[in-house]
């Protein structure tokens, strides 16, 4: 059961939820994600997306039209938009412009791994975001050097302060409706701490030694896929993890799992449960393979969700999801 992290069958998983009497069904879908491509500055040990700067994956305008127009006709609030590194795809703007002038759109998210801020081409990012009230979750592994250095690379812990000490003065984690929140991974296999509690760290630190602020803090779990799957099978350390993450299955996780109320959506318009099923090409079928234009957005509610041995990485000890730890 703990070795094989990687087929789509779900059997071991499935297995665990009917042990426990549950199933997974979709509930109503209140946030569309768009993964808009796989480029980015970075090439992080952690990523399940496999993203890096040579990668040729990037939305295209017509893609995003066809997305705009089916949002349209629905009453989703909230677009959390990702990559890669999202700002990196030559229509971020015109997308970010399109959906403010959508009345639906309650909220439109751009999940930023901060160094991208302060890049040769991209320095009008940060203030473009703030002009436009989106909602910033940024990627910060750690409030220590050493940790982010071993995760994403040499220089880029000093970059990613001054893209939040540059964030914090556009009013960023300071202002009302500057929204700043900080996603958490750990250095490694291993399950995060408790979110309270590290939350409550990183402002400490992070204030006394930067005078940086931010609203939130996410604790999110490696998911044994991609890249963080392939450092794990080198090390010889692929089984004892998904051991860890089995043995740690919490039930009670299940009702927030972002599966439930989250329509992922890949660069070209697939449609999957949630961005790890999409990196591991669990598009949704119906005797063909669908992609976002194809659905119906009232029949949305109820379908079975995919699932795999990866949703262990969700559900074990406090949760794990986009939003963070969900118990």
């Amino acid at each position: 059961m703990s070795s094989v992290i990687d087929r789509s069958d779900g059997q071991s998983f499935s297995r665990t939820l009917t042990n426990h009497g549950l199933h997974l069904q979709r509930a109503r879908t209140a946030i569309l994600q768009l993964n808009v491509g796989k480029l980015c500055d970075l090439t992080c040990a952690h990523c399940h997306v496999n993203a890096g700067p040579k990668r040729k994956e990037v939305i295209t305008r017509e893609t995003i039209d066809r997305i705009l127009n089916w949002l349209a006709r629905t009453t989703i609030p909230t677009v959390d938009i990702t990559g890669g590194a999202p700002e990196m795809a030559p229509d971020f703007r015109y997308l970010v412009e399109e959906l403010k002038s959508m009345p639906r759109i309650e909220t439109i998210i751009d999940r930023c791994n901060l160094t991208i801020l302060l890049e040769p081409n991209y320095e009008w990012t940060a203030e473009f975001l703030a002009a436009n009230r989106i909602k910033i979750v940024a990627s910060m592994p750690c409030y220590q050097p050493a940790n982010v250095k071993a995760q994403r690379g040499d220089g880029v812990f000093e970059s990613s302060i001054r893209a939040l000490q540059l964030l914090n003065r556009l009013g960023y984690g300071r202002q009302a409706d500057l929204t700043l929140d900080l996603v958490y991974n750990p250095n490694g296999d291993f399950l995060p701490p408790d979110q309270t509690e590290l939350e409550a760290d990183y402002k400490r630190e992070l204030k006394l030694n930067f005078d940086i602020d931010f609203n939130r803090l996410y604790t999110i779990t490696n998911m044994p896929i991609g890249r963080f799957a392939a450092w794990l099978k080198h090390s010889g350390r692929l089984a004892a993890y998904m051991d860890l993450l089995v043995e740690a299955f919490n039930p009670a996780s299940l009702s927030g799992l972002m599966c439930r109320n989250t329509l992922s959506v890949g660069w070209r318009g697939e449609v999957y449960d949630c961005d790890f099923n999409q990196q591991l090409g669990m598009q949704w079928r119906n005797g063909k393979p669908l992609f976002l234009w194809d659905l119906d957005p009232v029949q949305l509610l109820g379908r079975t969700i995919t699932i795999g041995n990866h949703c262990f990485g969700c559900t074990a000890g406090a949760g794990s999801s986009c939003g963070g730890a969900l118990v």
